[in-house]
This record gives structure tokens, C-alpha cells and sequence, in this order.
């Protein structure tokens, strides 16, 4: 397997297909998925012509299962860990949920300043902050997060199988097409990875404020979210995202869910190459 030696010893996991002259592509995949998840754009942009780079977050998937450093900062210089061994320059960065606030901090602290990036594509995408706070009345109450650690401490196993059944890709909803094949991957990939990191990632994703990075970020940045998103609701994430970005360009997909990079990929997958490509 592809790996990378992390200043604090974590081994992480890499996929990196594609011509090694092309314009780079990464992908930041979501809790507590791995880059398994990205198998739909991966193989699209592959066969485009680009360069296509993605890791497992530490904690998930392949890469090692450290009991610590799970927040924010270490996600951002794990991923700087990766694109400066593979020494990506000029390169897309694309995230997803938790990853689109992984590729966030990336960009504002890492990408950006080294002059690495080119652009930047977050889709229902937790910046710039999903908990309910004074400053941010429109978040989600802590209780919302504080129930998801109790159900995955609990029984983890079903857990996982709830959510991507239910609210994730919106199976939920009436007429839903409702794939089972999906709804496995879904659990067979967040049952690769830790407890002790997905435990711990709720409060990364949920409580991790985004607002100075996304102020910061000067690279065109598309913004693409569901606007019946039932795990990120729009309004207290991309609406505000879009607004804080000095170069941010929104798009909001009606009727589509949280995973609709699974889902909608026929959707999804066009126009990014069409920004990529603008």
C-alpha cells in the first residue's frame, strides 16, 4: 500500500492514479468514510485526463488507527503531509462533508500559503460551523452531536447501518430509490476505520469553527450543496460559506441529499469539471 510517514509517526494511506504530469485532483472524503467513497469521481476525472490523489483521514480506512490527534489542525497537516510528498502543485482540492472542512483548513493553512492550489470545491461541506452557538443561532444543538456519540458508543455496527439507510443519502424520503449495494459500502467503509477517531471526529466536524479560513481563501472556490441536505442543513452551512468566501461561487442542488456525490454522481461530477475547467 501506498503510505506516508506523518511528523507524529501515523502512516497514511494514499491512492494516487493518473499520469504524473496531469493537473492534480484530491479529494478529502467524509466521517467516517475513507477515500473508498470518492470511487465515482475518482474514475470520471481519471478517465478525463487528470491526475487523481486521495487519502484516508487518520483514524479511518487504511491508515493507522492512533487513539490521538484527532481535530482539525492534524487533518489539514496530514493532507499537507501527503500533497508535499507526492509534491502536488496547481492542484484541485475537493471535499465532502467533513472533508470539505478538512480541504478548507488545508487550503487557508497549508495549500494556499505554500502556493499549491489552483481551486477549491467543498460540497455539503460542514464550514463554517454546525453547532449551535451564541455567535451562530442558526447551528445545530449540541444535544444533536452528543446523540450521535451516544449511538455509536453503543452499538457502533448498527449505527452505521441506520445512517446511510436513513437520512444520508436520503433513503429516507418518500419514492426514494433505496440501493442496499450503498447502503454496505457505506458501513463496510466506516467500520474499516476506529472508534476511538470517529468518536472523537463528531467533535471536529461539529464544533471546528471555519469562519477565518474560508475569510482568507482568495483561490475560486465552488460551493455545492442539497438544499435537502438532512446531515448538513444548507442554511447554517454553504448559505453562509458562500457569503464568508472572497471568491466563492454557490450552487444549490434541489431535492438532492447529504451523499449525493453516490447518488448523483451524473449530476455532480460534470459540474465540477466544469468549474475546474472555467
Amino acid at each position: 500500500m501506498s503510505t506516508v510517514t506523518t511528523k507524529d509517526g501515523v502512516e497514511i494511506f494514499y491512492k494516487d492514479w493518473g499520469p504524473k504530469s496531469a493537473q492534480p485532483i484530491m479529494f478529502h472524503h467524509g466521517w467516517p468514510l475513507s477515500s473508498d467513497d470518492w470511487d465515482a469521481q475518482m474514475l470520471f476525472f481519471l478517465e478525463k485526463g487528470y491526475r487523481v490523489i486521495a487519502h484516508d483521514r487518520r483514524g479511518h480506512g487504511r491508515s493507522t488507527q492512533v487513539g490521538d490527534g484527532h481535530d482539525m489542525d492534524h487533518y489539514a497537516a496530514d493532507a499537507a503531509a501527503v500533497v508535499e510528498h507526492l509534491d502536488l502543485r496547481n492542484a484541485i482540492h475537493v471535499g465532502h462533508s467533513t472533508g470539505g472542512g478538512e480541504a478548507t483548513h488545508y487550503v487557508a493553512r497549508h495549500g494556499q500559503p505554500q502556493g499549491r492550489v489552483a481551486k477549491l470545491i467543498i460540497i455539503g461541506a460542514v464550514p463554517p460551523l454546525m453547532v449551535k452557538t451564541d455567535a451562530n443561532p442558526g447551528g445545530l444543538p449540541i444535544e444533536v452531536f452528543d446523540g450521535l456519540r451516544q449511538q455509536l458508543a453503543a452499538n457502533r455496527a448498527q449505527f452505521y447501518y441506520d445512517l446511510p439507510a436513513g437520512p444520508f443519502y436520503g433513503f429516507n424520503r418518500p419514492g426514494a430509490k433505496v440501493s442496499e449495494p450503498v447502503i454496505n459500502n457505506w458501513w463496510r467503509q466506516g467500520m474499516m476505520g476506529g472508534a476511538k477517531a470517529h468518536y472523537d471526529g463528531i467533535k471536529v466536524f461539529s464544533e471546528t469553527d471555519f469562519t477565518e479560513d474560508l475569510k482568507i481563501i482568495t483561490v475560486p472556490t465552488f460551493v455545492m450543496h442539497g438544499d435537502d441536505d438532512q446531515i448538513v442543513p444548507i442554511a447554517a452551512s454553504a448559505l453562509l460559506s458562500s457569503k464568508l468566501l472572497q471568491n466563492g461561487t454557490l450552487k444549490v442542488y434541489e431535492n438532492l441529499p447529504h451523499g449525493m456525490c453516490t447518488t448523483h454522481a451524473g449530476i455532480i461530477n460534470p459540474d465540477i469539471l466544469a468549474f475546474i475547467k472555467d
